[in-house]
């Protein structure tokens, strides 16, 4: 098992290397990510809408963190868990234009791989599923998140990328599949549970629930791009960075500020 002083050196490599990744394929690996956390939402979706109540959401939230096993082990980038690139920045070994750079393309490739994977979804016609139970929680779901206020999304967001980047954290001190998944585990299922708000879920969670409702006519008007992405993804993004930012400030300051480079 690495050491949380070994992970800290080894991210700042880590880092380095994911600011240096050509731009195409920045964004195809975003792509990637956004439809693997997508795919960890549909189970958290179809466990709530097959089970229901409050046994179902804690079996959708133990099914969840299979997103981010596909991102970590299968390999893709991820927007929310790249809020660790303050480290090497801290460390100066790239440029915030590098940072912000990758900020922008994953973030953007995340979008395109959930839109994708939503299309996909709503298009075959899957929300028909279980009576019409998954269609009504695709949809609750949706307006549920366009419906919080600026703050409460900003502060779930700050919240969500605190576990989220433990996730990935935790999940660098193993050194086998079994490890790096069990690392990652908990701390997703917590978010989850907990009903935090993570920006690149959210674009699947908001884009399915806007397709389903034009594809089944709900007529839901609360439920579209604008509310989307302004009662939603602007703060949840915001409070996403803010959050992912103090996980990997703490841990330069505790470990690598002021260590001797080799």
């Amino acid at each position: 098992m690495n050491s949380p002083a070994e992970i800290a050196k080894n991210y700042v490599g880590i880092g380095k290397g994911k600011v240096e990744t050509p731009a195409l394929k920045l964004f195809i690996l975003g792509i990637m990510a956004g439809v693997f956390i997508g795919i960890g939402a549909i189970a958290y979706q179809t466990a709530t809408a097959t089970i229901g109540g409050s046994l179902g959401k804690l079996v959708g939230a133990c099914m969840f963190p299979a997103g981010l096993a596909l991102v970590l082990i299968a390999g893709s980038e991820l927007f929310t868990g790249n809020c660790l690139l303050v480290i090497p920045l801290l460390e100066k070994e790239v440029k915030f234009s590098g940072v912000l750079r990758n900020w922008v393309l994953v973030y953007l490739g995340n979008f395109a791989g959930s839109i994708i994977l939503a299309l996909l979804v709503v298009f075959s016609h899957t929300p028909s599923q279980v009576d019409g139970a998954l269609l009504d929680t695709m949809m609750s779901v949706a307006n549920g998140k366009v419906s919080l206020s600026f703050g409460d999304a900003l502060l779930r967001g700050i919240i969500c990328n605190i576990f989220v980047c433990l996730a990935v954290w935790m999940s660098f001190a193993g050194k086998t599949v079994v490890s790096k998944i069990a690392g990652l585990y908990f701390p997703i299922m917590i978010f989850v549970l907990g009903g935090f708000e993570h920006s690149v879920a959210n674009m699947y969670y908001l884009s399915a629930g806007i397709f389903a409702n034009s594809v089944y006519g709900v007529g839901n008007a609360a439920v579209n791009w604008g509310a989307a992405l302004v009662n939603n993804l602007l703060p949840v993004t915001i409070g996403n960075i803010i959050g992912g930012a103090l996980i990997g400030v703490t841990y330069w300051f505790i470990y690598l500020r002021g260590a001797k480079k080799n």
